[in-house]
């Protein structure tokens, strides 16, 4: 059993697919409070703020705690969660017909290791199809996903290349976390 330290149901989804028991808690850290707008280093930083203040609240004497975050990196712009319409579709056209990097973070810390690991998947998505950007668009999926990006959904068919574990890409590296567990 451990303690999954995100609101994400996509790593929910991770850990349930791999039949890893948890429960989940998600915290309240602002990361508006973070001032970086280097991606990797902004994606550690989250992750840390988060890990440390579930840490404080749920401490790892009964159960291991898992906290990750992830952002997505276009020509070299941090991209977060889309604040808008807008928002979304501008960081949408950035990456059609562009390469694209997702970064995940993860700390895992149990009573006999502490695991932190930065994965990064890179992309190389064909143009996408403005039709299918607008349906995408219109139906909210693309919110709540970092760089409003969903490569397990709308962006799938537009993927030329990649490098790297669709798990980092999906916010939770679960093959580097697996061999601690």
């Amino acid at each position: 059993m451990i303690r999954l330290g995100s609101k994400s149901p996509t790593r929910a989804k991770i850990l349930e697919s791999f039949n890893i028991d948890f429960i989940q808690n998600g915290g309240n850290f602002d990361e508006d409070s973070i001032k970086t707008q280097n991606p990797k280093e902004f994606c550690y930083l989250a992750t840390k703020g988060k890990f440390e203040e579930l840490y404080k609240e749920f401490g790892i004497e009964d159960i291991p705690l898992l906290v990750a975050d992830s952002v997505v990196t276009c020509e070299g712009k941090l991209l977060r969660k889309a604040k808008d319409y807008e928002d979304a579709k501008s960081m949408l056209e950035l990456q059609s017909g562009n390469f694209t990097s997702v970064i995940s973070c993860m700390i895992f810390k149990s009573k006999k290791l502490e695991l932190i690991d930065i994965s990064i998947t890179t992309y190389e998505f064909t143009k996408f199809d403005e039709k299918d950007m607008q349906n995408y668009l219109n139906s909210g999926e693309c919110f709540g996903k970092a760089g409003a990006i969903m490569v397990e959904g709308f962006c799938k068919p537009y993927i030329k290349n990649v490098k790297g574990l669709e798990s980092t890409a999906m916010g939770l590296s679960i093959e580097k976390l697996l061999p601690f567990l």
